[in-house]
């Protein structure tokens, strides 16, 4: 009984945060079909559609995609950052080898890695490889391995993304 309820109280929640949280009219149409579910966004990349999870705050970035055996061929993780700044990322608890879009303020790809699991994911993240974006950023995008090329992504390259409400709520 106490679960159901609680159950209920929090998918009331997710509603209301997903109305206030609403896309604006001038952003693309495939980000107003996700309004509705605020912990993900449909972004297209070279013509295809990914169905990215929300990192908006420090513990869903950390986390980012550890400990999955697997990303959907159509899966990954955006992570939104509240500062444009230098940053690295490492392959912490990683199953499966991850690619790797950093992206700066205005959605340009500054620079891509193809990380590759480690020999000790376990291991403190002094000892991991680390992954500059070499410059500023202030997005970055995970996907299954080898989708970067298979899109024929390049530094340079804009992906549409809602710029303003993404860093409206990153915090």
């Amino acid at each position: 009984m106490v679960a159901r309820r609680m159950f209920i109280i929090i998918s009331v929640l997710v509603v209301l945060l997903a109305q206030v949280s609403g896309c604006s009219k001038s952003e693309p149409e495939a980000v107003d079909a996700q309004a509705a579910d605020a912990s993900s966004l449909a972004v297209t990349i070279k013509g295809e559609t990914f169905n990215l999870e929300l990192a908006l705050d420090n513990d869903t970035r950390i986390q980012g995609l550890s400990d999955r055996a697997e990303i959907a061929e159509d899966g990954g993780m955006l992570f939104v950052f509240p500062e444009e700044e230098r940053r690295a990322f490492v392959m912490r608890r990683c199953l499966v080898p991850i690619d790797l879009a950093y992206l700066d303020a205005q959605g340009v790809v500054i620079w891509m890695h193809a990380m590759q699991i480690e020999p000790d994911p376990d291991a403190p993240d002094n000892q991991l490889k680390l992954y500059n974006s070499h410059h500023p950023t202030r997005f970055a995008i995970e996907l299954r391995e080898g989708s970067l090329r298979r899109l024929g992504l390049h530094q340079g390259d804009q992906i549409e993304l809602p710029l303003e409400d993404l860093k409206g709520r990153a915090r």
